[in-house]
């Protein structure tokens, strides 16, 4: 096997690892498949940066740019779901209020990136982008 193939068929499994992540953090709206997302698309954006030379580098641009709105997306919900855990693990009074914001914008955020990955077709997205990227 050539590193060319290993860069394509690891490019091409972790594509498909991303796609399920997008669909099950879609579905789930929880803290540990927000989490396993954002593993996943780290994964991919190191692969197609490793293995830069074996894909087309403005379609692998564009990927990376798009994974970033997601990500971003995903950190705020990541963020504040650590910092409510953190909140009941302090032993401080409740701050119902605090709590109540946050969760607030979890939903607001749980929302956007649903509409975000929707407008991706997660279902489609291995056969498009393994399409653009050469997979």
């Amino acid at each position: 096997m050539t590193i060319r193939d290993y860069a394509l068929e690891r490019g091409a499994l972790l594509l498909r690892r991303l796609a399920f992540q997008m669909y099950r953090a879609a579905r789930l709206r929880d803290p540990e498949s927000i989490h396993d997302l954002r593993v996943a698309i780290r994964r991919f954006q190191q692969c197609l940066v490793a293995f830069a030379e074996f894909f087309p580098r403005g379609q692998s641009k564009k990927i990376r740019a798009r994974l970033h709105e997601i990500m971003q997306i995903a950190g705020q919900i990541r963020n504040r779901d650590i910092a409510l855990d953190l909140l009941g693990k302090s032993g401080l009074p409740a701050d119902l209020e605090l709590e109540r914001t946050w969760r607030g914008e979890i939903r607001q955020l749980h929302g956007e990136l649903v509409r975000l990955l929707g407008r991706w077709g997660h279902r489609d997205l291995s056969r498009r982008w393994g399409a653009r990227l050469g997979l």
